[in-house]
Parts: structure tokens; sequence; C-alpha cells
């Protein structure tokens, strides 16, 4: 009832008992929408004629007393506290008596208030979804606008929309048929080898091709947006090139999850023409081999964009229940301040992390990504000279050791306070277990048989609309498409690579439209989406991802079992 109320509805418990029956147990997406369509609220017209039978007079007002009479004896009880609560409000009260107009006014201006709050509520976590799940940027915020698109010619009809129903499983369908007038279905039956299968050539066989390296990696925001590093490759001249990414791997430390190595990983590479605005797709890692994503075949000379992306269905917020608080410096016999072993050992992969070219020192470029992610600044070679003067440095760049120093110094600045390194390690996906939950680190190999590929760290940065093009154009050119039975512009097209499968929806109407999508018939299926039924809306001429699929456990058979219907 509470949720009604909120979306503007003030349903008596008779309303509520008719679609709250003895055997419901919950009510889902389409069930609530239902609710709404149907149990429309009360208008300011309609509400002046009930009160205008009990006002005979015509006077405008009501007496309390024969309020307090009609409400507590008639129809759906009120007690006499709930009515008093009513005609002590002095906006539409006065000499015991009630202005009904006043108050019909203010029912329906809160009523109204209340839609809209509800309305930006739900923008502001469909927002917060898209973020979390790149399916759209703050730059795009109506998806990704087509130039006028060719008709596919992978497009299949299909009429038999509903999903087969699963042995053992005695759910009756929900009442999504009411509120929807198409749909289309895609189902995909995993074995749980083939979300392992090799297909990409192992990049030893290439020990004669020149090879470019760099590490980056994923963080997750606060608010479930995924920041990454970007990359602009140059190639001298046109060869056979071979690229690959994957998650870094790290010192095991015994007790310590390696959460990361779970993550899925993808490179889109885009070519640079004129300018960076007009970049084109050329290719993506699709092909896998174990953990490692890679694509393999012959790029012309010239400026490329690498842009790493992980779907989110494995790198998302947890809540974990963590018993104490990892130390992080002690006094030793002397007195002075040391970094324990656990924080030792944390700053170590930190620094394998983001030593990107993988030489074993940093250098400023390097630093610098690191304090943008920590601390929102950037070192200049003043202050870069001045940490050359006090810290352990060769050729110019930060050792380990060096590195060790500067964060000891930072408990000593604070007089063994913990809170500043605490903000470090949380900026870069550590829990106060001294865990790494919230980032994944990865490494990128560029081989070339013809040229000597060099890769340079750019940004670090949330997907951009770039990215989120890139993703859809790949789904779209490589993607099984399907018209929505009943609906000739929206189509739905579905695309498995590896262990991840990507569906995205065009619609090329002149008209916005919310599609809902219903995964209740899949089995162990994890969705970047993080529900089993949503919505999704989709700009006029434009296309978006709707969800990244991938198995819960790779151990165990999966089944991809999705509707996408328009709603109404």
């Amino acid at each position: 009832m509470e949720v009604l109320q909120q979306a503007g509805r003030n349903p008596s418990q008779k309303t509520v008992n008719k679609y709250w029956t003895s055997q419901t147990t919950t009510l889902n997406f389409d069930d609530f929408c239902t609710i709404l369509k149907e149990e429309t609220p009360a208008t300011k017209t309609e509400l002046l004629e009930a009160f205008g039978k009990i006002d005979t007079d015509n006077t405008g007002y009501i007496l309390h007393d024969e309020l307090h009479k009609l409400l507590t004896t008639e129809g759906e009880k009120m007690t006499l506290d709930e009515v008093s609560a009513i005609t002590k409000l002095p906006d539409f009260n006065c000499n015991g008596k009630l202005d009904y107009k006043k108050f019909c006014d203010l029912y329906t201006t809160t009523s109204e208030q209340c839609c809209r709050t509800a309305l930006e509520k739900l923008e502001a976590d469909s927002r917060l979804r898209h973020r979390q799940f790149g399916s759209e940027a703050e730059t795009a915020p109506e998806g990704i606008t087509l130039p006028g698109s060719k008709p596919s010619l992978k497009i299949v009809r299909k009429t038999d929309h509903k999903p087969a129903p699963t042995k053992g499983d005695s759910r009756t369908p929900s009442r999504s048929a009411q509120s929807c007038k198409a749909s289309s279905s895609s189902t995909i039956s995993m074995c749980a080898s083939s979300s392992r299968s090799t297909n990409l050539i192992e990049p030893n066989t290439m020990k004669e091709w020149q090879c470019a390296q760099s590490r980056g990696c994923f963080y997750l925001e606060e608010d479930g947006e995924i920041v990454s590093h970007k990359y602009r490759l140059h190639l001298p001249q046109r060869s056979t090139v071979c690229i690959t990414i994957k998650p870094l791997h790290l010192r095991q430390i015994e007790g310590k999850s390696c959460h990361w190595l779970s993550v899925d990983t993808v490179l889109y590479v885009l070519k640079e023409n004129e300018t960076q605005e007009n970049l084109q797709l050329v290719c993506f890692t699709d092909q896998q081999n174990k953990e490692m994503f890679g694509w393999k075949g012959e790029l012309p000379s010239g400026v490329y964009w690498l842009l790493p992306f992980t779907t989110g269905c494995r790198l998302k917020k947890v809540k974990s229940q963590i018993t104490g608080e990892a130390k992080l410096v002690y006094r030793d016999e002397d007195g002075e301040l040391a970094l324990t072993k656990e924080f030792r050992a944390a700053l170590l992969d930190i620094f394998e992390t983001i030593d990107l070219d993988g030489n074993g020192l940093l250098s400023l470029e390097e630093y610098n990504f690191f304090e943008l992610r920590t601390s929102g600044e950037t070192c200049d070679e003043e202050v870069w000279a001045v940490c050359k003067e006090n810290f352990d440095m060769k050729k110019n760049e930060l050792t380990r050791q060096g590195f060790m120093d500067l964060n000891l110094m930072e408990a000593n600045d604070r007089e063994g306070d913990p809170s500043d390194l605490w903000v470090t390690l949380l900026s870069l996906g550590y829990n106060k277990a001294l865990e790494m939950t919230e980032a994944c680190p990865f490494v990128i190999d560029i081989y070339a048989e013809k040229c000597k590929p060099r890769i340079k760290a750019i940004y670090l940065e949330a997907g951009s609309w770039q990215l989120n093009r890139a993703i859809c154009k790949s789904v779209v050119n490589k993607g099984d498409a399907k018209v929505m039975d009943g609906c000739e512009n929206i189509i739905v097209y579905t695309y498995r690579t590896g262990m991840r499968i990507t569906s995205v929806i065009e619609n090329k109407s002149d008209n916005k439209v919310i599609v809902h999508v219903n995964n209740e018939q899949s089995r162990n299926c994890l969705s970047n989406r993080g529900l089993a039924v949503f919505a999704v809306e989709v700009a006029p001429k434009s296309m978006m991802v709707s969800q990244h699929v991938m198995p819960l456990n790779e151990q165990e058979e999966w089944l991809y079992n999705c509707v996408h219907s328009l709603l109404r």
C-alpha cells in the first residue's frame, strides 16, 4: 500500500485485497504497472462531486462533527484519531469546518507531487544502473543515435515468443502479457565447458613478432560506475597483429581471495581518423583462451584507441561482513612507525597495478594516474623533483622501496593515524580486510608481425559514448537479430562470445519505447542489471545495451532464456 501511495494512489484496503490475496507472496513489476493502470488516482472533479453530495447547501464547507460521523461509521471506517489528524490541519480547516475545495486542491497537488517524486527516483535509479552496467554514458543519455541504418540481412521473425517451460518449474506466466503488445525471445543453452572454449592462438606462437604491453585497472565507483584506463596505439605500418587482454595475475597471498581473476574483460579497437570524435570500430577481442580474450588480424598503419570494458556482472558492489579492520602501521621496538606485513603486501600489489609499462619503476605519468585516482590531483615536475630528493629513484622513476617510503611518510605525517591510508586503499578497490574486491587490474599485449607497436595510457575515466557505441555496433554486426513480433521497428540483437551474452535493442521508430525484459526462465545466469525482470527506455532512432549475462557458476550448465516485450 505504501508503494502505491508513493506513486500517487490512495487505495482502500478492499482495493489492496483485490490484488493481494491469501495465495499471493510477491508482486512483480508487471503486476505493479497493471495496478497503477487500473487504479487511477481520483481527479479533483470527482472529489468535488463526492463532497458536493454531502454539502447539499453548496456552502463549500463540511462541519467537523458531520465529517467525524461520516468517516467513522461508513465505508472503510477511520478511527477518531485519524479523522482528528485531518481536521487539525490548518491549510483547509477553520472554525470547526473543513473547506473541501482547499482540501481537494491540496490532495491533487500532493498526489501529483508524489508521482513526480517517484518518477524522478526511477530516472535516477535508471541512470545509476546505466552507469554501473555500461549501457549508456552521461554524455549520451538518450542512447546511441543511428544515422539512417540499413535493414539487417540477419533479421529473423519469431511469432512464438513464450518461454519454453522448464522441467520441474510450475510457475505460471506473470501478467506481463496484459501490458505488452509485442515481444521477442532468445534462448541459448550452454554447457559447462563451452564458456571456456579456446579459439585464440597462443601468443607464444608469435615469438618472432614485436610486442608492446601496458597494464591498467577497472575501478568500481561508489555509485556503481566503472572507471578504467584508455589507451592510444600507434602502428607505424600495415601489419598482422594479435591483441589480447586478461586480468593481471598478482602474487597469491594465503587466505586472500583473488576475486578480480574471474572478472570478464574485453578490448574495443577504434581507428582514429581526422579527429578523436570520429572514431570507427575496427575490431574487438571476441576470441577466448581461458581468462584471456583476443583478436588477430591485419590492421593498416595509423593511430588507434583501445577502450577496455567489463560488463559489471562480476565487478559490482558486494555487501560482505568483515570482522575487524586490518592493521596498517605499528611502532617497532624503538618507537618508530613501520608498515605491517599485510599492508606492505597490498602496496606491492598496488605498485604492480600502477606500473603500467611493467618495468618495475613508476614514471611521473604512471604516478599521476595513481594520484588522480586516490586524491583527484596530479604532481608537476617541481613536486617530482622534491620526491627525487627524499625517496629512492632510478632514472627519474620511483622504485618499489621509494613507493613504500612514500606511504610510510604519509603515516608519519598523521602520527600513525591510518585514515588517509585507508582513503587511498578504498579508492583502489580494497576493503577493510585488505582484499581487492572492487577493482580488476588487467594487462594488454599487442603483437605485430612487421613493425614495433607503441601503446600509451592517455586517460583514466568512465565509459564514454564512443565505448557504448562500439559495444552496440559489435553486437549488431555479429549478433543474431530478431524483430519483435508485431512491431517491425524494434529489433533485439543477441551475441554470444565465450562466457558472455550481450543483447542490444534497436529502436528504428520516431518515438521512444519502453521494453520490458524478463529473465525468469534463465538458469545459473548472472545479469549485470542485478534483476531478473526490469524495463529499459530506448530513444527514437537509437540503440542501447539491454543487458550482459554470464554464468553464475562456470562449472555448471547454464540456460539463457530472455523475453523482450514492448510495453503499451
